[in-house]
């Protein structure tokens, strides 16, 4: 089954996830100050003066909060926090009895049986040579498999006398495991019953709208710092415009901030981009594309890097912003992306609109599949639909990456050459966006995967699931599983603002921001907004992930996947690696470039 619904895999501890938005902390990327001049310094004291009087005001709207019951939310995440650290220890105890016989499995299932198998295709090959070099060739290709079968028969010995050693306490230790979720279990039912209660006492101020001007202004302020927007308004060019027209702007402040805050907290470049988008493209001013023209300038505040083809030495280093914009409008308004696009959010456009691929090349992604492979782009699974092309399309293995032209860009050279986990991952990533669908990175141990948007939740293809996920190239690091989170509390709208607020008050008042990656607790107030998302996540159903068992090496498999779904008009032939393939679909579909 791929569903399984959230409330039975999320918990209210210290696990559970703030969303990744406003409150998250910013990290500063490593850039020198630049030195204020007279007319800066005045407008750094102006922001100060401003940001003070604003947290003056909103911490003096702020219900008061008993002591005690703050004191009851540290005491119980801590308390939290150590069952779970027990019932790990406790799962991982029982997990070594479980490598264990996995690893007697594998010496008799894969080990000897395949040596077996190598003997008797090389007693074969002895019985069939014709010549006394295929003979030769044929006796030490047996004498290779006779060996490994001998290494497999005392490894298996080995591990069978492993195994028996750590079987004998395995009914304990399933003991203490089952008492450790108990405990854990307790733990998490003491804290939603405190996380209930200060739900209740604080949903009043959740629920209004009353402080969101005065929220909205301060976090942008806190979060853009007084030097941060005095450093680039005194660069002139009417950014110090830019500047007051955003503090003046309640709206457009309170949407930023919905929609996740502008990357590295760069809002005057954020105002400057969206500003640029609205002159180069008329149609930006309302409906999805305002919501589009907003994501491009938060995700776009901090330059992408663009990937170009090693021989374009001449071309930009990162993608423009307003032309990754306009690209977007195009695409849409032609009718060549998913019919879900119109309907995203800004925050989920960002996910959309970050590819570091050239504008032309995520053209030629969408050309590309709709002429050679229209059916994964009319998939009714939505869990399969654009991303089914690294099962067919991204041969599996990396002996062929040595072959990649310098003259195409690395998307086209990955379905030229192939490629293991994170090359497949890093073009089921590119295809998805080229049809705007929302994609978020993912690591896994020793692994790289992908997840994205369907209509029913976010969903990983190629690895298991968001509990085994993390990813950190990013602004802020996060898990799977906080990541995942925020996707479900973001499709209660309406309901999410109290989290946001909670994040917002939690931000002006300096709190550490909970993540469950950098394993740092929240203060108060985040751990209200922790609270308030777990409520909402656990209304979601979670879905399972796809092709976990396309993840590693199974050539048999991709075989299969491709005979399976036949496409008009391709031609086979046999490649320089001596395998049968289908034309290059690279080189077929450059035309169009």
């Amino acid at each position: 089954m791929r569903m399984a619904h959230a409330s039975h895999v999320l918990s209210w501890g210290i696990g559970l996830a703030l969303g990744a938005g406003t409150i998250s902390a910013k990290p500063k990327p490593a850039v020198p100050a630049e030195p204020l001049s007279a007319a800066g310094a005045e407008l750094e004291a102006r922001y100060e003066a401003m940001l003070a009087s604003l947290r003056t005001e909103i911490v003096n709207s702020l219900p008061p909060v008993d002591a005690r019951k703050k004191q009851s939310v540290r005491e119980v995440r801590e308390a939290v926090k150590k069952a779970r650290a027990q019932a790990d220890a406790a799962q991982n105890d029982l997990a070594r009895v479980t490598a264990a016989k996995q690893l007697v499995d594998h010496a008799k299932n894969k080990w000897i049986r395949g040596a077996d198998k190598g003997i008797a295709a090389a007693e074969a090959a002895l019985k069939e040579a014709t010549s006394a070099a295929g003979r030769d060739a044929a006796k030490a290709e047996l004498a290779r498999w006779q060996a490994n079968r001998q290494e497999g028969l005392k490894a298996l010995k080995e591990r069978q006398d492993a195994y028996e050693k750590v079987k004998t306490g395995e009914p304990q230790l399933r003991k203490t495991h089952e008492a450790a979720k108990s405990a854990l279990a307790k733990a998490q039912a003491a804290e939603q019953d405190v996380a209930k209660s200060l739900l209740a006492d604080l949903n009043a101020t959740l629920s209004s709208d009353k402080l969101d001007a005065k929220l909205a202004r301060c976090v942008v302020l806190t979060d853009a710092t007084p030097r941060g927007l005095a450093e680039f308004a005194q660069q002139g060019g009417g950014r110090q415009t830019l500047v007051e027209q955003l503090l003046a702007d309640e709206t457009l402040m309170k949407d930023m901030l919905v929609a996740g805050g502008a990357k590295y907290g760069k809002y005057g470049r954020a105002m400057e981009i969206y500003e640029a988008i609205r002159k180069a493209g008329p149609k930006a001013g309302g409906g999805n594309l305002r919501r589009l023209a907003l994501a491009v300038s938060l995700e776009h505040a901090m330059p992408i890097s663009q990937s170009n083809a090693r021989d374009q030495t001449g071309a930009p280093a990162t993608v423009d912003p307003v032309k990754r914009y306009l690209h977007y409008e195009k695409a849409f308004l032609d009718g060549e992306l998913d019919p879900a696009f119109k309907n995203l959010t800004s925050w989920e456009y960002r996910h959309v609109v970050n590819s570091d691929a050239p504008d032309g090349i995520l053209a030629w992604g969408r050309e590309m599949l709709r002429n050679y492979r229209p059916d994964h782009i009319s998939n009714p699974d939505y869990g399969w639909r654009y991303v089914s092309a690294v099962r067919t399309e991204v041969p599996y293995g990396s002996q062929n990456v040595k072959y990649d032209l310098p003259s195409l860009q690395q998307y086209q050279n990955i379905i030229r050459n192939g490629g293991v986990c994170g090359r497949r991952a890093f073009f089921g990533r590119f295809i998805l966006r080229s049809f705007g669908i929302p994609t978020w990175g993912v690591t896994q141990k020793a692994h790289a995967a992908l997840s994205h948007w369907t209509p029913d939740g976010w969903v990983i293809n190629l690895g298991a699931g968001f509990p085994a996920s993390w990813w950190v190239k990013d602004e802020v690091p996060l898990s799977g599983t906080q990541f995942l989170m925020e996707t479900q509390a973001r499709a209660h709208e309406a309901d999410y603002l109290k989290v946001l607020r909670a994040q917002w008050i939690s931000r002006i008042l300096g709190e550490p921001a909970y993540n469950e990656r950098m394993k740092t607790d929240g203060g108060f107030w985040s751990s209200i907004g922790q609270f308030q998302t777990a409520l909402l996540a656990s209304r979601a159903v979670a879905l399972g992930p796809l092709g976990q068992e396309l993840a590693e090496a199974n050539e048999r498999e991709q075989k299969i996947e491709s005979a399976a779904v036949p496409v008009s008009g391709q031609q086979a032939l046999v490649d320089r690696c001596g395998k049968l393939g289908r034309k290059n679909l690279v080189q077929a579909a450059m035309w169009w470039l």
